[in-house]
């Protein structure tokens, strides 16, 4: 692999998108069709990386009932009262199979301030108002200030707020791998713009081996 492209496995934040109850659970108030069924590939990767003690940044949606912070194309239908991601309610919070701890609950007020919520040792909430995680968040400071230059990249929904995300990376130079399946919403023509920017795609078995493989080096 190209040395500039290859990912940095000693580097590395693995960064979940609008991983949230409302946008998962069969039946929610926005639910994605295939979310659900990646969360399994999801969980799989957090579980190494914490057991590992390398970073995780969950990047999360969360919209104030009067709209003014939602997208333009969504804001008429939340001004009208659609429930989806609001403060403090059950859908904004992360799904339960994904949190390091059940007790853990979004700190609205923290988060739609700017700030980042610590939720474990390596791992924290952050909230980003528009698709890409890195557009008015605090997510390139906090990357640059633990040393990662590789983002792996999973979650919902690949059409809109990961396809962005990876670009947003693409664009600061930092290494990108999508999670292949682990990542819903995924499609051939996306696939291959990826490739053609450098994104390297991979399984979620794959970087759990290549994880594993730096991790018992250091060791």
């Amino acid at each position: 692999m190209d040395d500039y492209l290859s990912p940095d496995w000693a580097s590395v934040v693995l960064l979940t998108i609008d991983t949230q109850r409302d946008f998962t659970l069969p039946g929610a108030a926005a639910e994605v069709a295939g979310t659900a069924e990646v969360v399994p590939k999801i969980r799989r990767l957090l579980r190494e990386f914490r057991r590992q003690r390398r970073p995780i940044v969950h990047a999360v949606r969360i919209y104030r009932a009067d709209g003014t912070n939602a997208d333009l194309c969504r804001r008429r239908e939340i001004e009208q009262g659609r429930p989806v991601v609001l403060p403090d309610s059950d859908g904004v919070e992360l799904m339960d199979a994904l949190k390091p701890a059940a007790e853990i609950r979004l700190d609205d007020g923290r988060l739609l301030a700017g700030g980042l919520q610590r939720v474990g040792p390596d791992e924290w909430i952050m909230y980003k108002p528009r698709w890409g995680a890195f557009y008015n968040t605090p997510l390139e400071e906090h990357l640059a200030g633990l040393g990662a230059n590789t983002v792996v990249v999973c979650g919902c929904n690949f059409p809109n707020c990961p396809r962005s995300t990876v670009y947003e990376a693409s664009e600061r130079d930092l290494r990108v791998v999508l999670v292949s399946d682990a990542t819903s919403g995924l499609y051939d023509r996306g696939v291959l713009e990826l490739e053609n920017i450098g994104v390297n795609l991979m399984g979620a078995e794959e970087i759990l081996e290549e994880s594993r493989a730096v991790a018992s080096e250091v060791v």
